[in-house]
């Protein structure tokens, strides 16, 4: 093993127990970083030490001339942002005396506005699923905890049973989520979603437990009867919207953009927004007024007679 490696290892497990990033996050930069290496190997680079910030101005240039497979904006951004980090960590650490990265920039991005449903489509997802039966009781939780509380599918996936507990009897209480970075935050609990999980969890999930060679606490549960994958959410909701038709892909984070743009569009204090969505910065949720700006300007080039000429 170089020495380069065992730093992209030190940092790696830096982020994972030190930083409380995400598996998401952690596996993210572990692609990045080996692509990193490999590119500074055939520099014939094997220590941090020795990379100047010609080599990183090089990488992120060949990123952004696609000389391998395509990379989306975002995806050169990311790995321009592993590279700066892992060098900060590498001379906090003693592996570099500079951070040759520092000066090297992200492309910029152009700004995507966030797809949200109309009320109207949330409507007949939330409608899909059979809740007398314990697969639809399960998908009725998972869809009305998306929409209802605007929470990461990860954030729904992690919820055990004792966390919801306690606000099936106060609606009062709100409902503790653990977003990126393990940063802690509580959102409203709404009926429709009390009910739901109160109904899963009495005609529901029993059947499914016992099916578990190991009984969990996890909340939601597979058809083994151990928690329920994001990737298993993914699909549950792709089948949903299939089958309501609601004719444009959607996603957990498609629940997530709608919770936002709909709380906008009743009058919601983007501050507000920012706390429920557990966004670190308001400029991350300012988009989303972008997203009802655009929404007004439709329904009055449509609607008013003298929007046109």
């Amino acid at each position: 093993m170089s020495s380069l490696d065992r730093t992209i290892g030190d940092y790696l497990d830096h982020l994972e127990a030190e930083v409380g990033a995400s598996v998401h996050t952690v596996a993210g930069y572990r692609r990045d970083l080996a692509r990193y290496r490999d590119f500074l190997a055939g520099e014939g680079i094997q220590q941090v030490a020795d990379v100047h910030a010609d080599h990183v101005a090089a990488f992120a240039q060949c990123l952004r001339a696609g000389t391998g497979p395509a990379l989306a904006a975002s995806s050169v951004a990311r790995a321009v942002a592993a590279v700066r980090s892992f060098h900060a960590f590498a001379v906090r650490d003693g592996d570099a005396e500079q951070n040759p990265a520092v000066r090297v920039s992200p492309p910029k991005q152009g700004k995507r506005l966030p797809k949200a449903l109309s009320v109207d489509q949330v409507q007949a997802l939330l409608d899909v699923p059979d809740r007398t039966t314990p697969t639809g009781l399960r998908d009725a939780v998972l869809l009305e905890l998306l929409y209802g509380t605007g929470a990461r599918v990860s954030e729904v996936c992690d919820l055990d049973v004792d966390d919801v507990s306690s606000q099936l009897d106060d609606p009062d209480l709100g409902l503790r989520l653990f977003g990126k970075g393990r940063k802690e935050r509580i959102v409203p609990l709404g009926s429709y979603a009390r009910t739901a999980i109160g109904d899963w969890l009495v005609r529901g999930r029993p059947t499914f437990i016992a099916r578990a060679a190991r009984p969990g606490p996890a909340l939601l549960l597979n058809a083994r009867g151990g928690r329920l994958s994001r990737q298993s959410a993914f699909n549950v909701l792709a089948e949903c919207a299939e089958r309501a038709r609601i004719g444009v892909p959607v996603s957990p984070h498609t629940l997530r953009h709608s919770f936002a743009t709909h709380l906008l569009d009743g009058g919601a204090d983007v501050r507000v927004v920012q706390e429920l969505l557990g966004h670190a910065s308001v400029t991350t949720t300012q988009i989303y007024t972008l997203v009802t700006a655009e929404h007004l300007r439709e329904v009055f080039l449509s609607s008013h007679p003298r929007a046109r000429g």
